[in-house]
């Protein structure tokens, strides 16, 4: 979809003539090389009419993805956020060549002196060592097992773990040690890795969940560019549990007057095989505010109010262009009529199809850290 952009303020008091409008690019969700909060200069492109015609600034070469191969110090991540179901997680890779332009991972990549925006889906770190370093920690004598989840940051098996197996080696530590996992994914790529998880998930030691945003194609184009098709996703989640492995669906981000089909998705999910669900709402942190904006004033210039629906937000905040409540009791969910309505909804739809009725039970008690390690057990 090729739009433009009009913002009313002008960076540089530029007169209109003089900017390079914003085009969607076929295959990012971000349209711009956003700033991140820790430049102390920004710069705006304009037309200065020697390098090309303001009418063909859309048609520039997509950026390409690089990889850059990181040695992590640490896996295992803690967490102490009680809205947040794991306390540790694990993610091979920072940034995520889906693109998807809601996650609220981007704003990390600004610790690298990276754009949240489309540095984020180009400029990916994999962690060629995590599953060496995952091994050490879970060998230490102190580590106690707790809940923990791979890819909550970004995806486990975005297109580059093809190659580089990092998600792979991650399994095979903690299958080695015995330590129950779960995985959230919106890839196929995941059906890769059936061998190990059909014997895992037979221990419970393993559950999978996959995020379908929406069932519109042409919308999950748009906020996913590079993530599976919707119906691959159902196809990924009948695959996963025709083979045994406990299955759920997460029908998140909601984001109001854009994704509408949850009840839709939750049926699809649910007779594909998945037998729970979860959904969080649309979070904004720092720079994927204005980034979401963006990304609206491209697709859906005419809800792009709407946003601001997702908090009990009052007049003056709106009138701030506040957008986001980062309050943990609420930034999950929402706040106010429309995430009371979204509750019931949801709510109503699980009971209706028979979803969460059997809570998915990770065994803890199998850990063994000499496993870890190569050594043998007598237990």
């Amino acid at each position: 979809m090729q739009s433009e952009a009009h913002p009313d303020d002008l960076p540089g008091g530029l007169p209109p003539e003089a900017r390079i409008s914003i085009h969607a690019i076929r295959g990012r969700g971000a349209a711009t090389f956003m700033p991140h909060r820790f430049m102390h200069d920004t710069r705006t492109a304009v037309d200065d009419g020697w390098d090309f015609p303001l009418e063909d600034a859309g048609q520039a070469v997509p950026p390409p993805t690089r990889v850059h191969l990181e040695t992590a110090r640490s896996a295992l991540c803690a967490n102490d956020s009680p809205d947040i179901f794991f306390d540790h997680s694990v993610n091979p890779y920072r940034g995520c060549e889906h693109g998807c332009v809601y996650c609220y991972a981007r704003p990390t990549h600004s610790y690298l002196n990276l754009s949240p925006g489309l540095d984020f889906e180009t400029q990916i770190i994999a962690k060629h060592n995590i599953a060496a370093v995952l091994r050490s920690e879970l060998s230490r004598p102190g580590h106690v097992p707790r809940l923990l989840n791979i890819g909550s940051a970004t995806d486990c098996y975005q297109p580059v773990e093809r190659e580089l197996r990092l998600t792979r080696g991650v399994i095979e530590v903690l299958r080695d040690a015995r330590h129950p996992f779960s995985l959230l994914t919106k890839s196929s790529g995941v059906e890769r890795d059936l061998d190990l998880l059909v014997p895992l998930a037979a221990q419970r030691l393993a559950a999978v969940y996959v995020t379908i945003t929406t069932l519109d194609a042409q919308l999950a184009r748009r906020m996913e560019p590079r993530a599976a098709a919707p119906h691959r996703r159902l196809r990924t989640i009948q695959t996963l549990a025709e083979a045994g492995v406990p299955v759920g669906v997460s029908v998140a981000p909601q984001i109001p007057f854009i994704t509408e089909d949850m009840e839709q998705v939750l049926e699809a999910a649910r007779d594909a095989g998945a037998r729970s669900a979860f959904y969080t709402v649309l979070r904004l942190p720092w720079e994927l505010d204005a980034l979401f904006r963006e990304w609206l004033a491209l697709h859906y210039p005419q809800r792009a109010a709407r946003v601001q629906d997702l908090h009990n937000l009052d007049n003056a905040q709106r009138g701030a262009g506040k957008t986001y409540d980062s309050d943990y009791t609420t930034r999950m969910k929402g706040s106010g009529l429309w995430a009371d309505l979204l509750r019931q909804r949801f709510t109503g739809a699980c009971r209706r199809l028979g979803l969460n009725r059997e809570r998915v039970e990770l065994d803890l008690d199998q850990f063994r850290p000499g496993l870890a390690r190569g050594q043998g057990s007598l237990f």
